[in-house]
């Protein structure tokens, strides 16, 4: 069992390791130190729903519902480049005086945009439904239950880690200029994303 859980543990770590939209959005809120604890539990939590499901064996959801992957895409892709230009704007006008001073929108709606990058992200649900919901299949019983108990350990790790971490970076976000560095390059990270689920779509 200790070797299908390292397994799971390992396996949705790496996936979930690139910073894409909704990891940058967590890292963003982390070295604002609003809303971290909630944040980071329902990124985790949506991880293992999803991670559950894979593991539970409804990775064949696309091959019953061919068009899914582009609805999701679209949908996604729609998300990021309204919120990337977001960002920009915010460089462009000097927002970093909120950030500065330690305020962020309100916990709820906070909460709504977490939650629009992990389920209109359709690359989660390849990772989740798809990979890992493939990988667990080499596992039986008590095995692919380990398995799946270790992928969803990797994300709370994984998520409480960037959130919580992320303020050690804050020394190095004194400045109106870092902030603006910062939303600039999450605001191109969003729209790349974006172009890369329009292309592939």
């Amino acid at each position: 069992m200790l070797g299908a859980a390292t397994t799971g543990f390992a396996t949705a770590f790496t996936l979930i390791l690139a910073i894409g939209a909704q990891n940058a959005f967590v890292l963003r809120q982390g070295l604002m130190r609003q809303h971290v604890f909630w944040l980071c539990l329902l990124c985790a939590v949506s991880d293992a729903v999803l991670i559950t499901a894979g593991v539970a064996g409804f990775g064949a959801l696309v091959t019953f519902y061919p068009g899914f992957p582009r609805i999701m895409a679209l949908a996604g892709a729609a998300f990021l480049l309204v919120y990337g230009g977001l960002r920009f704007r915010a460089a462009a006008r000097g927002d970093d005086a909120m950030t500065l001073s330690g305020r962020s929108a309100p916990l709820w709606p906070t909460l709504a945009t977490a939650a629009a990058f992990t389920w209109l992200n359709p690359h989660v649900y390849l990772d989740t439904l798809g990979l890992i919901g493939a990988i667990s299949t080499q596992f039986d019983g008590h095995d692919k239950l380990a398995f799946g108990l270790g992928a969803t350990a990797s994300s709370f790790v994984f998520f409480f880690g960037l959130g919580y971490g992320a303020r050690l970076l804050a020394p190095l976000m004194q400045s109106a200029r870092a902030w603006r560095i910062l939303d600039l390059g999450i605001g191109m990270t969003m729209w790349a994303l974006a172009a890369g689920l329009i292309l592939k779509g």
